[in-house]
Parts: C-alpha cells; structure tokens; sequence
C-alpha cells in the first residue's frame, strides 16, 4: 500500500509543530487515521513530545535532541519515504491507530495520553 500522498502530509504536519505555526493538539487532530506504521510512528512520536512539555522546558540538550528526532521523522515522511525499522520498533508497543478527534477538554487530554501510554 503506497501511502505517499499522507506520509509527505504528516511530515508538513510535524514541522508546522516545529515552527510553532501549529500546536501539537491541532496537528494531531489532523493526523490522517489510515493503517500505516510510519504515519503511526510519527503519531506517537508527537504524542511523546507533547507529554514531555515540562522535561523540555528544564533540559535544554533534550529539547534540541527531540526537535532533531522529530525533525528527521518529518523529513523522511515529506520525502514519501519510510522511516528505519528502529524507529518504527521503538514505537511498536504504542500502536493502537490514530486515536479520533480529542474531547475539548482537559479530561479528553487525559484520556487520549492514558490510550498512548496503554494504560486501560
């Protein structure tokens, strides 16, 4: 299944996070729900990023090593291609789909990371 047209989508996605020209919750809302690991990756990678908020405003070598992470997922994905079997394996345990659209909420918030870190 070639998913180019959604990967390239993804990656325009994760940068507009990176530049602050969107907020993480905005961009995973328009996260394209379609079975695609590599689309599944970047979802969680996101989520993952979102989460650490507080550990990247305190260590500023993390925030740099994360930016760099994401950056390289969403450059990949804009060039249609896959990302490396590791990344795609450090995410595996999390791979549930893309979750649909959050409650606008806090609880929605709460309930959406409680799916991405699989607790039930």
């Amino acid at each position: 299944m070639n998913n180019l047209k959604e990967r390239r989508y993804v990656g325009r996605l994760i940068i507009s996070v990176l530049t602050g020209q969107k907020n993480v919750r905005e961009a995973i809302k328009l996260f394209p729900d379609i079975r695609d690991t590599n689309i599944e990756c970047a979802y969680h990678a996101l989520v993952h990023y979102a989460a650490d908020e507080e550990m990247r405003a305190k260590d500023i070598e993390y925030r740099e090593v994360q930016d760099d992470y994401l950056e390289f997922i969403a450059q990949t994905l804009d060039c249609g291609k896959e990302l490396p079997q590791n990344v795609i394996d450090a995410y595996k345990p999390y791979y549930n789909g893309i979750a649909g659209v959050w409650e606008n909420s806090l609880s929605g918030f709460k309930k959406e990371f409680l799916r991405f870190i699989n607790i039930k």
